[in-house]
């Protein structure tokens, strides 16, 4: 079994400020992405919900057309009715038989022409749902020409910067691998928490870089002796002193130009 290797302070301290190095390099490349991982994402669920509602307006097309069949056949059914009555009225022997029969007659010609009205009615709905089924394929067919372009923008950026962040990604797990595992999770949470995702920051005129407040004088040789971490209480990040940082930048320049 391999004995595992220990790093002195200094040591953990260079791998977390190279390690903030690597990370913030990886974040500018995601940033040149921008929103468009998400865009790509958007306009997918824009299409799928489109995809949905064509769907759903052909069943309903489908249904209207089954619907005017069965109207269709009751009307034939009907017809063929009249002409029955009819047939028969020829042959009957007294008025009220007669009359019965016309009543008969009568009652199929009201709803031939009531079901050649819901016919009617059902054609002006196919025409809308028609004119809704055109709608909405020119919209989807305008989201898939959006979401193609998009997707060939991203995959152009993605081109670029796909094997640079892998590499850095590596080297991210490279030097996680010096820094204990309780000081990995401080980095990732203060990370997480401010907005440029600097975690760990040199000690610049007095002051954590991006800061106004001034460090103590007995608090700025604690950290350049690099003996122990430091974290600024104002902005709550690990420092750093310069010296350490403008060592580890140009070693890490060094890396990057390589990649």
């Amino acid at each position: 079994m391999a004995k595992k290797v220990e790093y002195s302070v200094e040591e953990r301290l260079r791998a977390l400020y190279d390690l903030q190095l690597i990370d913030s390099r990886v974040d500018k490349i995601r940033s040149v992405r921008g929103e468009l991982p998400l865009e790509v994402q958007d306009l997918e669920d824009e299409v799928s919900g489109l995809d949905v509602r064509i769907s759903k307006i052909k069943a309903e097309l489908d249904g209207f057309e089954n619907e005017i069949k069965e109207k269709l056949n009751k009307i034939e059914e009907s017809k063929a009715l009249i002409k029955k009555y009819n047939d028969q009225q020829k042959n009957v022997r007294n008025n009220r038989a007669f009359e019965s029969l016309s009543k008969e007659i009568e009652y199929q010609e009201l709803e031939i022409e009531f079901l050649e009205k819901q016919i009617n009615e059902i054609k002006s709905g196919i025409e809308l749902k028609n004119e809704k089924f055109e709608e909405t394929n020119e919209l989807k067919s305008s989201k898939v020409s959006h979401l193609d372009h998009k997707k060939n923008e991203l995959e152009a950026i993605m081109k670029e910067t796909e094997n640079e962040e892998n590499e850095l990604l590596k080297k991210s797990n490279e030097f996680q691998s010096k820094i204990d595992e309780s000081l990995l999770k401080s980095y990732f949470k203060i990370r997480s928490s401010v907005k440029n995702g600097l975690a760990v920051v040199p000690v610049e005129r007095g002051a954590s870089a991006g800061s106004f407040f001034v460090i103590p004088p007995q608090v700025q040789l604690d950290i350049a002796s690099r003996k122990k971490f430091i974290i600024d209480e104002f902005s709550g990040r690990i420092l750093v002193d310069k010296e350490l940082a403008n060592e580890e930048n140009e070693k890490m320049e060094k890396i990057f130009s390589s990649i």
